[in-house]
């Protein structure tokens, strides 16, 4: 089994849900007690949160970049980013590092295109749902439809993601909010719905919704497990 670097700790919460599927999904395919080999690199979310909100993007790049060559040089052999939002600087990473960045958009967009379905929503940040990194790769490399909340909906989104689900907290009143956000958007013609935030999956769960949910933090733990395993 190849080892995996995760960039982790945007947010901790949901480095740990990685951390669980990655190594249930080792156990699934190899069973007994093997566990994923893993190296994880978590970084203060105060300090990421803080200059995106600022927009400091060139800083977010080069601390990002910075932490992939360490996982590298600790000796990972692929490497994954445990967060949607921050693959905004995947092209710079890939660029830097000699070991494949395994992009969670592209594992998404499989798993849509297993499920035989051709236009979905995006619930995420404001920086994923409304900037074009994502949702145009999805588009253009895989010929996936994609569309976004209105406004308020999308800052609805943002707002539950880093005053409660970043902070640990999950609210019902906000699951409800989340509810009427994915109707609505499945009455403009969404098959499925990305929840294309690694926490959003901690608030909203397929029991949730009669649309089909992508769950990418699950998706991605799964697509690392297999390529390693290659």
């Amino acid at each position: 089994m190849k080892t995996i670097g995760i960039i982790g700790g945007m947010s901790w919460q949901s480095t740990a849900e990685y951390y669980r599927l990655l190594n249930e999904f080792t156990k699934q395919e190899l069973g007994g007690f093997h566990s994923c080999k893993c190296i994880i690199n978590s970084l203060d979310f105060a300090q990421i949160e803080s200059l995106q909100h600022k927009g400091e993007w060139n800083r977010l790049t080069e601390i990002m970049i910075n932490t992939a060559i360490s996982l590298e040089k600790a000796g990972a052999e692929l490497l994954i980013i445990s967060t949607n939002t921050m693959h905004k600087m995947a092209g710079d990473i890939e660029r830097t590092i000699n070991i494949p960045l395994l992009h969670i958009a592209d594992a998404t967009a499989r798993a849509i295109k297993e499920q035989k379905i051709s236009k979905v929503a995006l619930l995420g940040t404001k920086f994923t749902m409304e900037q074009d990194f994502y949702k145009q790769r999805i588009t253009n490399k895989f010929g996936i439809d994609l569309i976004i909340p209105d406004e308020k909906a999308r800052n609805i989104v943002h707002d539950v993601i880093y005053k409660e689900l970043v902070m640990g907290i999950i609210n019902m009143e906000s699951q409800e909010k989340f509810k009427s956000i994915i109707k609505e958007l499945g009455n403009r013609g969404a098959e499925g719905v990305i929840l294309g935030c690694t926490e959003i999956p901690l608030l909203i769960k397929q029991d949730n919704s009669e649309l089909i949910l992508f769950d990418t933090t699950k998706i991605h733990s799964k697509y690392a497990i297999q390529i390693a395993l290659e």
